[in-house]
């Protein structure tokens, strides 16, 4: 979920060798679709006050999808407050919520809004939230490009703002080679998709980018 629009960052120099945690790892450079296994999650507590919002969009969506659109902003706002916590709590149930979560903000913010697919939309998210396994798998497998991971166990796509994060980190590093150019027009179009609030075109082109990537150094 996006508050702020992401800006296209530029290709870095290396300034220094590239150390610490990244949140993905290279495999050799293709665009086979593959997947791998991750472990099952733990709940999420209480969402009660976010199914609150969800109902109030739903009864606003019924006569004024202005109105609603502006309603789930708040819920836009307490779901990442709370993300960063809740992510590392529960990243699988976390996905489940969160891939709901955009698909709502999607119908809502459409250029012509449909309400059928708004309210269709806000259905499906008042559901997860009062179950976030409905679409969990025990062990998911998560599909990669390139060998770095798109999506979480149960099928929903990273968030966007992470993956550019790490792509941005491995340019200031130095690890672009001499796939300058063609990192640089992935990034632009990564950017774009996560502007859209299309995270799963958005991980797609980071991944292709980040595959492109020489490996990171190891220190010691």
């Amino acid at each position: 979920m996006k508050q702020l629009l992401l800006a296209t960052a530029s290709i870095a120099l290396p300034v220094a060798v590239f150390s610490g945690v990244e949140h993905y790892v290279v495999a050799p450079a293709d665009s086979t679709v593959q997947t791998a296994t991750l472990a099952p999650a733990q709940g999420l507590g209480d969402l009660s006050a976010l199914q609150a919002i969800v109902a109030d969009t739903q009864t606003l969506a019924q006569t004024d999808l202005v109105a609603a659109e502006t309603r789930i902003t708040d819920l836009e706002t307490a779901w990442d407050d709370r993300a960063k916590a809740l992510r590392a709590q529960a990243p699988v149930l976390w996905g489940n919520v969160d891939a709901s979560a955009d698909a709502a903000f999607s119908a809502l913010r459409d250029k012509a809004p449909d309400r059928a697919r708004v309210l269709t939309a806000l259905s499906d998210l008042s559901a997860t939230l009062a179950d976030p396994t409905r679409a969990a798998t025990p062990e998911g497998a998560a599909q990669t490009i390139g060998g770095i991971a798109v999506t979480d166990a149960a099928g929903p796509a990273l968030p966007c703002e992470v993956m550019l994060s790490d792509l941005r980190d491995g340019l200031a590093a130095g690890r672009a080679s001499g796939a300058a150019q063609q990192i640089s027009d992935l990034q632009a179009k990564a950017t774009e998709r996560c502007n859209a609030d299309d995270d799963r075109r958005a991980d797609a082109f980071t991944a292709q980018a980040l595959a492109l990537l020489t490996p990171a150094k190891v220190t010691k």
